[in-house]
C-alpha cells in the first residue's frame, strides 16, 4: 500500500470518508497494472494520491445530490472514478473510445464493487450523445478547452453543467473559449476552486451551465 503523508490521509479521509479503503485500493491498481499497461506513468506514483485522485476527487462539491454524471475521456479513470468513490449516490458514465483502457476501467470498476453505480461506453464521446443522459458531465487532460466544449456540451442535451478540470492557464482557454461555449448553448462560464478545505493546492475547475442550469 502506497504511504501518504499526515496531511494527505488526512485530506483523504475527509474526501472518501468509509470508502478510503476502496480509494486505496484503486490507487494500488493505479500504481501496479495502471503503470504496466500504459494507463498511468511509473513517475505519476509518488503523487498519485494528491496530483491525481484527491485533485479530481474534490470536484465533487461542485455536484448536486443524486446526479448523473457523464465523464468523458475517463483514461484511467480520473476523475470519473474517484468522483464515485467520493459520492455513493452519483451515477457516473465513463466514456472511453480506447479498448485496453476500457478492459482496464471494468477489471477496476468490477474488483471495487462499483458495477450498479458505474456505467462504462466504449466510443467517443461525439458518439454518446444518444447514449447518454446526464447532468453533469467532467473531463480533465483531454484537450483545449475551445474544442472540449464541442465534444461536451451537447451530452447535457441543453440543460446541465461542464466541469473540466484545468490548471493555471483556465482562464486564457475560456477567453479562447468563448464564442464556441457560446454557440453550443453555454449561458455562464466561470474559474472556481474545489477542495480548498482539504488539500495544500486546491483543483481548479472551469464550470460552464447550459440551459437552465445553475447553482
Amino acid at each position: 500500500m502506497l504511504e501518504m503523508t499526515e496531511a494527505v490521509a488526512s485530506a483523504a479521509h475527509s474526501v472518501f470518508g468509509d470508502r478510503l479503503p476502496l480509494a486505496q485500493r484503486y490507487v494500488e491498481h493505479l500504481a501496479t497494472s495502471g503503470i504496466e499497461r500504459g494507463l498511468i506513468g511509473p513517475r505519476e506514483v509518488p503523487r498519485l494520491w494528491d496530483r491525481h485522485v484527491l485533485n479530481c476527487a474534490v470536484v465533487v462539491e461542485l455536484i448536486e445530490i443524486d446526479a448523473t454524471v457523464a465523464d468523458v475521456g475517463s483514461g484511467a479513470g480520473l476523475p470519473g472514478l474517484c468522483l464515485a468513490l467520493a459520492r455513493p449516490d452519483l451515477s457516473i458514465t465513463l466514456i472511453e473510445p480506447l479498448e485496453r483502457r476500457v478492459t482496464w476501467l471494468s477489471e477496476v470498476v468490477a474488483d471495487l464493487g462499483l458495477s450498479d453505480q458505474v456505467t462504462l461506453f466504449r466510443m467517443r464521446a461525439e458518439q454518446a450523445v444518444d447514449e447518454v443522459n446526464c447532468s453533469v458531465v467532467t473531463a480533465r487532460a483531454v484537450s483545449a478547452l475551445d474544442k472540449l466544449a464541442g465534444l461536451t456540451i451537447p451530452l447535457l442535451h441543453g440543460n446541465g453543467q461542464f466541469l473540466a478540470v484545468k490548471g493555471r492557464s483556465a482562464a486564457e482557454e475560456i477567453t479562447k473559449a468563448a464564442k464556441a461555449v457560446r454557440k453550443l448553448g453555454g449561458t455562464r462560464t466561470d474559474v472556481l476552486v474545489a477542495g480548498s478545505s482539504v488539500l495544500e493546492e486546491p483543483t481548479t475547475v472551469v464550470r460552464i451551465l447550459v440551459g437552465s442550469a445553475h447553482r
